[in-house]
């Protein structure tokens, strides 16, 4: 994230667990739109308490007053100033990342490194290298000496984030390090010893893998020390109206299309709704907002009539659907589809929702002839070729602004 962008967590406001969201809120007089709330957005950019101030350095990014982000934020405070091992728990995109910073900024080792890496991101026959390192020579390929992470993170933390997608065969070598605070690179006999303080994150329900043996009792055992739940944001409405002052103000920016208001049916429409992608949805959906706004005001995103039940009834879409299994296969792959706005791979794509591989997923739309609409005319299509895979071109920018 380059110096000077507006979506930076620094650069944009933070909203002490004392701010009243009520204060976002007042009626525009003297225009065309009488009688609409709206959301004064540098007013609220230019609230900022003590409280607030003192804690920015912490929790940068972490923006929210409910009660539910209060207690986490208690418990963030409460463990980071011992060494011991963190597991921080939630759904995707409810911040897990932003705990993890967090709880290094507020430890003893917050001038030491922060070295983070996502399992489920690196091919199984690279990942013990990326953990640990190797020596020159040590496989085919090898050309050169590498340090792992664990070494980079030595007297500073370690964030393994997605730790339940840690392959089977790696889990003992894990184990020990955690136990030993020690380890070999690959193609070395020679023993490392380190100081690192481990923070794991998983969406994963660990205890069932266990019990279906794709986890090892004694890593989680090991690995759940400290544990912190993160809350979904469908538990943490009051914060709606702040993290959506946030993200206009960081996107609308970034576009240069200032927006001055935001109608009280968006509003509602937003608070009800029931987040399944959590802080990350918000955020695309204030993206897609401000870019198709006109006249200053934020158009409302979401389709009032099609908008997805509240959570966590799975079983809505199916009961709705009427016909052959197909068809309601069909039904729950396009709404899976659509929440996702038609990503396909990826950890918050519609393959992993659906708990698909990519190329499942990818055959099944063939088969059964689900292709994506075309923008304004929902007789054309694109083929799936065409959108599958596809990223959000500027997730690696703004995920890890709020949590």
């Amino acid at each position: 994230m380059g110096v000077g962008d507006p979506m930076a967590a620094a650069a944009l406001p933070m909203f002490s667990t004392g701010t009243d969201p009520s204060r976002l809120q007042r009626k525009h007089k003297g225009s065309r739109h009488d009688d609409v709330e709206i959301v004064p957005i540098n007013e609220a950019s230019s609230v900022q308490s003590e409280e607030q101030v003192n804690n920015e350095a912490a929790f940068n990014g972490i923006i929210g007053s409910s009660p539910a982000l209060k207690f986490v934020l208690a418990e963030v405070e409460r463990v980071a100033p011992t060494d011991s091992t963190v597991l921080v728990l939630g759904e995707t995109g409810t911040g897990k990342e932003l705990i993890a910073h967090a709880i290094h900024d507020l430890s003893a080792r917050r001038e030491c490194p922060f070295i983070k890496i996502n399992c489920a991101a690196i091919p199984f026959d690279l990942l013990e290298s990326e953990l640990f390192g190797h020596e020159k020579g040590a496989f085919t390929g090898a050309i050169a000496q590498k340090i792992g992470r664990f070494e980079m993170a030595d007297t500073g933390t370690l964030f393994l984030d997605e730790i339940g997608d840690l392959p089977l065969m790696l889990q003992p070598k894990l184990l020990r390090v955690l136990q030993e605070q020690e380890f070999e690179r690959l193609g070395s006999g020679r023993t490392h010893r380190i100081s690192v303080r481990l923070v794991a994150a998983t969406h994963r329900d660990l205890t069932d893998m266990i019990a279906r043996k794709e986890f090892r009792s004694d890593l989680y055992y090991r690995l759940n020390v400290f544990p912190i739940e993160l809350p979904p944001l469908r538990e943490r409405s009051r914060d709606i109206p702040q993290l959506i002052s946030y993200f206009v103000n960081g996107f609308s920016n970034r576009m240069g299309k200032p927006i001055r208001l935001i109608p009280s049916e968006t509003m509602a429409a937003f608070t009800s709704y029931a987040w399944p992608g959590n802080v990350r949805e918000l955020q695309n959906l204030i993206e897609r907002a401000v870019i198709r706004s006109n006249d200053g005001v934020l158009p409302n995103p979401l389709r009032v009539l099609e908008r997805t039940p509240a959570w966590p009834q799975k079983t809505s879409t199916l009961s709705r659907a009427s016909g052959t299994f197909s068809d309601s296969m069909r039904s729950v792959i396009l709404r899976t589809l659509e929440d996702t706005g038609w990503l396909v791979g990826g950890q918050d794509g519609a393959a992993a929702r659906l708990g698909l591989p990519r190329t499942s997923l990818i055959s099944k739309m063939k088969k059964l002839g689900i292709s994506r609409p075309r923008s304004g005319d929902a007789t054309n299509t694109m083929g799936v070729d065409d959108f599958v895979g596809n990223q959000h071109p500027s997730e690696s920018n703004v995920n890890r602004c709020v949590f």
